[in-house]
C-alpha cells in the first residue's frame, strides 16, 4: 500500500512529455510575433531618434547660419539632451555625419545610422 502511494505523488513521464509538447508549441507560436515586433520596434525608435537629431541640426542652423562642427555641438548648445544611441547598434557613437556641399557651412548637415542591414521597407539603415 505504501508503494502505491509514493507512486501516485510524482508524474509518470508521459505526462511531463504532454505538457513540455504544450509550452513548446506555445512558445513557437509567440516567439516569431515576439521578435518581429522588437525589430519594428527599433526601427520605430531609429527613425524618431534620426528626426529629432534632424530636427536640432537644423534649429541650430536657423539659430547660427550654420551647422555644427560636431554632433556633441548640439548637447553643449542646448539643442539636445544627450545624443541618442542608435537603436540597432545599441551605442551614440555609430552615427555617421554627412557634411554640407559648402565646407563654410559647418561640418554636420545631416545624421544617418551606422548600423548594417536593411529595414522592414527594404531600404538599408545607412540611407534613412
Amino acid at each position: 500500500m505504501r508503494a502505491h502511494a509514493i507512486r501516485k505523488a510524482g508524474f509518470t513521464l508521459v505526462e511531463l512529455m504532454v505538457v513540455l509538447a504544450i509550452i513548446a508549441l506555445l512558445v513557437s507560436i509567440v516567439a516569431p510575433h515576439y521578435v518581429g515586433r522588437i525589430a519594428r520596434a527599433e526601427e520605430a525608435v531609429l527613425r524618431e531618434n534620426l528626426t529629432l537629431m534632424r530636427e536640432a541640426l537644423d534649429k541650430h542652423y536657423a539659430d547660427a547660419g550654420r551647422y555644427p562642427a560636431a554632433l556633441e555641438d548640439l548637447v553643449t548648445k542646448r539643442y539636445l539632451r544627450s545624443i541618442p544611441s542608435d537603436p540597432i547598434t545599441q551605442s551614440s557613437a555609430t552615427w555617421v555625419v554627412i557634411a554640407p556641399a559648402d565646407p563654410q557651412k559647418g561640418a554636420v548637415y545631416d545624421v544617418r545610422s551606422g548600423a548594417k542591414g536593411t529595414g522592414a521597407d527594404g531600404k538599408p539603415y545607412d540611407q534613412w
